[in-house]
């Protein structure tokens, strides 16, 4: 049995698995499911995996509960423990709805605004392809995710950053949890490279998406889905392999708190190594020119939205004006950090989000870029 290393989305599917075997009538509680875990190639009959259930129990005739508890592996990992209760409940099926509907309990994360569940495509498809299976024709879905403790968890990471408020989002990109500081994870980005070096289609452009959320925002914009690779920390050894690969455009796309590292020169992003973004965002509003007295309010700033929302308020077109000042400098110090490496000349672009999900600053090659690469 394989029940550890995995995502929360995987956990997810297991507890409502579980649920739903004991709406069927399918025996008693099970201590393991056995799911799908690639559901994008669910049909060409892969093996799977058994997943650990904690528990499950039916409620009334049409609704029962399942419970599952995060096992990440190794490395440090927030979800580490989390239960998932996951309750499951026949609904009638029409002809104008979808036959699975998703709600958020308490600590799952909503976009901001909205009672939408946040969740990613991978998350929906891994549910659907496991659940399927199970569903009489007749039959709707109706789940409802609760994690208990993800409302303060979720205080911990960049959530509220990307418009995800309430709670932990759904927005795993695939099964296994993959460690942005893990040397092992630069070696499979590699190996994508490589892979991809192969494919005329593929071998000149290349989109460096930084973290989970870039990669679940960056199709939503258009970017087009062949072209993106999940960088994690490893930005500055990526550029390098990319180069060797022959990669001749590339786009670097992620949120402008992350970013605005690498225009200080800092291309191992993971905090534990190094921070200094408001350091960074300081400088260049020197270089810029503006006043003491703003300087002083940026550096002390709680993060890098904070400054440029406080300075945004004072005089919009300064705030706005730092901020491709940010992306232009990520761009030129990615150019030289290549050039350090002895590498040949490559297009770099960047392209920048804020926590509202919305484009914010493009240096001037990434907005080139940008528009080459939407689909």
């Amino acid at each position: 049995m394989t029940s550890s290393g995995y995502t929360l989305p995987v956990w997810v599917a297991a507890a409502a698995v579980a649920a739903v075997r004991l709406l069927r009538g399918d025996g008693p509680a099970p201590a393991a499911v056995p799911l799908c875990l690639q559901p994008d190639q669910a049909g060409s009959q892969l093996p799977q995996e058994l997943i650990d259930v904690e528990a499950a129990a039916l409620l009334a005739p049409d609704r029962a509960l399942g419970i599952s508890r995060c096992q990440p592996g190794d490395g440090l990992d927030l979800t580490r423990g989390l239960a998932v209760w996951v309750e499951a409940q026949w609904t009638e099926r029409l002809a104008d709805q979808p036959w699975l509907q998703l709600e958020a309990g308490e600590g799952v994360g909503v976009l901001a605004g909205s009672s939408e569940l946040c969740v990613s495509g991978f998350a929906r498809a891994l549910l659907e392809c496991n659940l399927q299976p199970l569903m009489p024709e007749s039959h709707g879905l109706r789940l409802r995710i609760t994690l208990p403790g993800g409302r303060q968890l979720a205080q911990r990471t960049s959530n509220e950053a990307f418009g995800v408020v309430d709670g932990l989002a759904l927005i795993g990109t695939q099964a296994a949890v993959q460690r942005s500081a893990d040397p092992d994870q630069l070696a499979r980005a590699r190996a994508e490279l490589a892979r991809r070096a192969n494919d005329p289609a593929l071998a000149r452009d290349l989109v460096l998406v930084i973290g989970e959320n870039g990669l679940d925002l960056a199709p939503r914009l258009g970017l087009q889905a062949p072209l993106l690779l999940k960088a994690g920390n490893w930005i500055g050894p990526l550029l390098v392999a990319a180069a060797e690969q022959g990669v001749e455009r590339l786009l670097l796309f992620g949120y402008q708190g992350k970013l605005i590292k690498l225009a200080g020169g800092i291309f191992h992003t993971h905090h534990h190594l190094a921070d200094g973004r408001l350091e960074v965002l300081t400088a260049q509003a020197a270089l810029l020119g503006l006043p003491l007295e703003q300087l002083q309010q940026l550096a002390q700033a709680a993060s890098v939205d904070e400054a440029l929302r406080q300075l945004a308020a004072l005089d919009a077109s300064a705030a706005q004006a730092l901020q491709h000042r940010v992306a232009s400098a990520v761009e030129q110090r990615s150019a030289a950090y290549l050039a350090r490496h002895g590498e040949r000349s490559m297009c770099i672009g960047a392209v920048l989000f804020d926590r509202d999900r919305r484009l914010c600053a493009e240096g001037p090659c990434g907005a080139e870029l940008l528009q080459a690469f939407r689909a």
